[in-house]
């Protein structure tokens, strides 16, 4: 059936899956202009879906280009720099820069401008998709059908064949007196209008460590707050306990075993300053700001208005409608192919629970779209895959993460079936630092294998540039390496990185391998196809 693209008339179209698509609006409505509604819609599109995505905000990118990972990185970035500055110049002969200044107020400025850029590129890739956008509160009144009520209090009524529920998270405050009214959550943080002097920063995962270090390296006086001994407890103890020592060294003032902040009070109307009080009765005092880092809910808020939700969110979505299964926290049921209970209903991203990454999202929604619209027999089973998922925290010095951690594998295999290398250096970079070689910053690398073969099932990196290198490591292992896959490959040198390539004994691994074409015993690489 030929369809006219309601985005570009000039356009034709075929209907999704030469079916009729004449009783509803669209074959497809995403709900949420973030990262996993973003690419769904638009690969359904390319497909010859006709495509309605609903925004609540007036911004597109959801969480990632807003308020998460691309002004984080930008952050990031500056504290490097004062890092550098501060710390690191001097010891090879440059002077001047300890007194360096940061122009907050400039930062924050060109920071803001470029996240506006983003978001005037999603838009105009949702036109040149053939993706029609509007901007408003999205509720279902039924399976098929939504209600979209902007600014001005206007509501339409839009319906598909298929609907998308991308909503994302939002961050979540903690029971407790004046902390909803003195505190600032994770969002909040990219509105500080000036670099504050004393920051306390509560929570143990990453977004609360990268916040944390980046207020620290920047000259802020930052107090972590934690609930029990350490940040980052699910991640492998070797990077947690390495990151906690790193923290410590760079001047962080870690709270431990406090069970979370019970109450925050303004010490002085005039500055106000707040005073933290923790379950644990310490208090501190004096602090320009208080960041709540302390986790995220999902944006299904009034998706279902009879539950009891832990905190407001996207507000009037009302799942009850159409009766679509959450859990106790709230989160979306979906199986492995993001169906939620209801045929016609999908969900992905942030507001599942699942491996609540924006590279995830994306290809969640790439390849729900491929399923459903592509109409090629081979993506009728189309899925995304949640294992081996390589992941990256921004901290002071950067994490590099993939698979399994070593208590994990010990729980899945046994402990007599696993074998864990580990190295610990200080980078080359730190080589001609006048410093005593305790005092150098730390590089903590481990490559968990299990079986007789040595299928690498985790690999954890803690040091300068684990952001960069684990990208090409979680290609190998998801394509089933061993540690004799690693060692086949000859190290670069001089590199923090060889060092993954060339644990333990070298070239003493069990000679198995992963590959499909093996390059064990200096075999030559596999030919491509040509015909």
């Amino acid at each position: 059936m030929l369809m006219v693209n309601p985005i570009n008339p000039n356009k034709i179209i075929m209907a999704a899956n030469n079916s009729p698509s004449h009783s509803y609006d669209y074959d497809l409505i995403t709900i949420g202009g973030g990262s996993g509604g973003i690419a769904c819609a638009k690969r359904a599109a390319s497909h010859g879906a006709t495509v309605l995505n609903v925004e609540r905000s007036m911004r597109l990118g959801g969480t990632c280009v807003n308020v998460g990972c691309v002004p984080k990185k930008v952050m990031w970035s500056a504290a490097h720099i004062a890092d550098t500055l501060k710390h690191d110049m001097h010891h090879y002969g440059f002077e001047g820069g300890k007194e360096a200044k940061l122009d907050f107020a400039k930062l924050k400025k060109v920071r803001d401008g470029y996240v506006k850029r983003l978001n005037k590129i999603y838009a105009n890739g949702f036109e040149k998709a053939g993706v029609r956008g509007i901007h408003g509160e999205c509720s279902f009144v039924d399976a098929h059908t939504v209600r979209v009520t902007d600014e001005s209090g206007k509501e339409t009524r839009h319906t598909a064949g298929k609907i998308v529920i991308a909503t994302g998270g939002r961050p979540h405050f903690p029971p407790g007196e004046g902390i909803e009214e003195h505190c600032i959550s994770s969002d909040g943080f990219f509105d500080m209008e000036e670099l504050p002097k004393v920051a306390v920063v509560v929570g143990a995962g990453y977004i609360a460590v990268e916040l944390a270090g980046v207020l620290n390296s920047l000259g802020t006086e930052v107090h972590l707050v934690v609930r029990k001994g350490r940040a980052l407890r699910d991640f492998d103890p070797t990077i947690s306990k390495g990151l906690d020592v790193e923290m410590i060294k760079a001047g962080i003032l870690i709270h431990r075993h406090t069970n979370g902040v019970a109450k925050v009070s303004l010490a002085d109307e005039q500055t106000e300053k707040k005073n933290v009080t923790l379950h644990s009765g310490d208090v501190i005092y004096g602090a320009d700001v208080v960041i709540v880092a302390a986790g995220r809910v999902p944006n299904t808020q009034g998706l279902c208005t009879e539950c009891d939700w832990i905190t407001p969110n996207t507000e009037n979505l009302r799942l009850e409608s159409c009766g679509v299964e959450v859990t106790p926290r709230k989160y979306v049921v979906v199986d492995e192919y993001q169906n939620t209970n209801v045929k016609n209903i999908f969900a992905l991203g942030d507001v599942t629970g699942r491996v609540e990454l924006t590279p995830m999202a994306i290809a969640a929604g790439r390849r729900l779209a491929d399923r459903l619209f592509s109409g090629k027999p081979e993506d009728k089973i189309a899925k995304v895959s949640y294992d081996f998922v390589p992941t990256v925290v921004f901290s002071h010095p950067t994490i590099g993460t993939c698979g399994m951690t070593e208590p994990h594998a010990i729980e899945k295999y046994g402990k007599e079936n696993i074998r864990v290398y580990t190295s610990k250096f200080s980078n080359l970079y730190y080589g001609i630092f006048d410093l005593e070689p305790v005092d150098k910053p730390k590089t903590h690398m481990k490559v968990i294998c299990a079986g007789l073969d040595e299928k690498v099932v985790g690999i954890h990196v803690l040091g300068m540039g684990a952001d960069e290198m684990m990208q090409g490591f979680g290609v190998a292992m998801k394509m089933g390496c061993t540690k004799a896959d690693l060692d086949s490959c000859v190290a670069i040198h001089p590199t923090a990185a060889e060092e993954l390539v060339t644990m333990g004994v070298w070239g003493t691994s069990p000679q198995s391998s992963g590959a499909k074409v093996s390059p064990l015993s200096g075999a030559a690489p596999g030919e491509p196809r040509l015909s």
